[in-house]
């Protein structure tokens, strides 16, 4: 196939490690996958991100660098077979004239079963190939111990609004598409939802449309039309999704496991990713329902691991419960209100000096400078509480920011809080 016909994606793929677009995380400079590349040695390693985030382009780069064999493995389609064919081709590589070494990618290693994932270790022990897994799942969950312990792993992140719009940009260098208008490829941007390769496709079948239909340019309504039905709901960077994200989290707020379901639900089935809303579920247990009921927190956790685990459609059951629990939880913002206070506060004071009773004192010097003196160890004293002890800076003493609602735990932290600055006001 000429480079003419290639795939938009083939074509565009990074030569060069400087040609990766996003990832600066871990390919910028100092940074970890970066400082490998430089090394000089190959070592066995995890890429895991979501699709489209460069896992199959960084590991032919790594071949490229270090002037390694090639093979590629698709746990979808290979199994035991594909392993022994890449271990005797590494063999016949290090035993041969040239005597190089091997590099073996595995894309999708998740989908391997224990027995073919162990099948990996001698020869990674061996050193008779470096080992290259990529995997949207956590590895933690989806890769045996064993080999993960041989393995370093990087988290590849969704790329940005920038680095997507660098890729239409590239595109467009090589006129594989015709001119976007600002609002088509803003909304492209957004439907690609940081995968490179479904922004690619997406544009390769634009530009086939448009040579159909003789358009010199691509514009927002003749995007919609092309894209159909799917692209018109899942508006990730328009008004639409933010009101429907808005209206789940005032739902949830509002103590409507009903209404909360429908926002969740709408949202799902317009396309939002699923990760997007187990985080704002995070959000939501911490930032209305708080210390009134902190296993509000752990369910919110624990649905987004569930869903790293299952997937879709079976893990969006987990996060719908989740949804529910938070919406019937007991609500408080008395955590959110008095972080908010103290930041602002933070923000506009000086940067005031810890007071010398709460400094620690590693060395003979810090002691003769009275730091740490007169502290006192509150579990030596009744209750293990230090009536009347001060732990703000000067100025700031007896200063209150966390007010407890009345529901919930923090009923009960409300009573316990009442009676601690009770005592401190005696003691004082």
């Amino acid at each position: 196939m000429s480079t003419r016909h290639a795939p938009l994606a083939e074509r565009l793929r990074p030569a060069t490690l400087a040609e990766v677009i996003g990832q600066a995380q871990v390919l910028g400079e100092g940074m970890a996958l970066r400082l490998a590349f430089e090394s000089g040695t190959p070592h066995s390693c995890i890429l895991w991100g979501p699709p489209g985030t460069g896992k199959t382009t960084i590991a032919r780069l790594m071949a490229d660098a270090f002037d390694t064999d090639f093979i590629s493995i698709s746990a979808v389609l290979g199994g035991i077979k594909e392993i022994r064919e890449a271990v005797e081709r590494a063999q016949q590589s290090r035993d041969g004239l040239s005597a190089r070494r091997t590099l073996v990618f595995v894309d999708e290693v998740h989908r391997f079963n224990k027995s073919q994932q162990d099948a990996f270790l001698p020869h990674v022990e061996s050193g008779l190939f470096t080992f290259i897994g990529a995997t949207t799942e956590n590895p933690s969950f989806e890769v045996n111990s064993a080999l993960l312990s041989r393995a370093a792993v990087y988290v590849l992140q969704p790329l940005d609004e920038a680095a997507l719009a660098q890729l239409i940009a590239k595109a467009r260098a090589l006129d594989a598409v015709p001119p976007l208008d600002v609002a088509a490829a803003k909304r492209l941007v957004a439907y690609a939802d940081g995968d490179a390769r479904r922004l690619l496709n997406t544009l390769e079948t634009l530009a086939a449309a448009a040579q159909q239909e003789r358009r010199t340019e691509i514009d927002d309504a003749w995007l919609l039309k092309v894209l159909g039905e799917r692209m018109r709901r899942y508006d990730k960077g328009g008004e639409q999704f933010y009101d429907s994200i808005s209206a789940l989290h005032k739902s949830v707020r509002g103590s409507d496991p009903d209404a909360a379901l429908y926002w969740f639900v709408r949202m799902l089935d317009g396309g939002a990713e699923p990760r997007y809303l187990a985080r704002r579920l995070i959000r939501m247990a911490s930032e209305d329902i708080g210390l009134a009921d902190p296993r509000a927190l752990r369910m919110a956790l624990d649905a987004a691991d569930v869903y790293e685990r299952l997937g879709s459609p079976e893990g969006e059951l987990t996060l719908a419960q989740c949804v529910v629990y938070l919406a019937v939880a007991p609500k408080s913002n008395a955590v959110y209100t008095a972080y908010k206070q103290v930041r602002a506060l933070v923000k506009k004071d000086g940067t005031r000096p810890v007071p010398l009773h709460l400094r620690n004192a590693p060395t003979s010097l810090m002691k003769d400078l009275d730091y740490g003196k007169n502290y006192r160890y509150a579990h030596d004293e009744e209750d293990a509480f230090a009536a009347g002890e001060n732990y703000f800076p000067e100025g700031l003493e007896n200063s209150v920011f966390y007010q407890p609602q009345p529901r919930g735990l923090e009923i009960r932290i409300a009573e316990k809080l009442r009676e601690l600055r009770a005592r401190n006001a005696a003691a004082r």
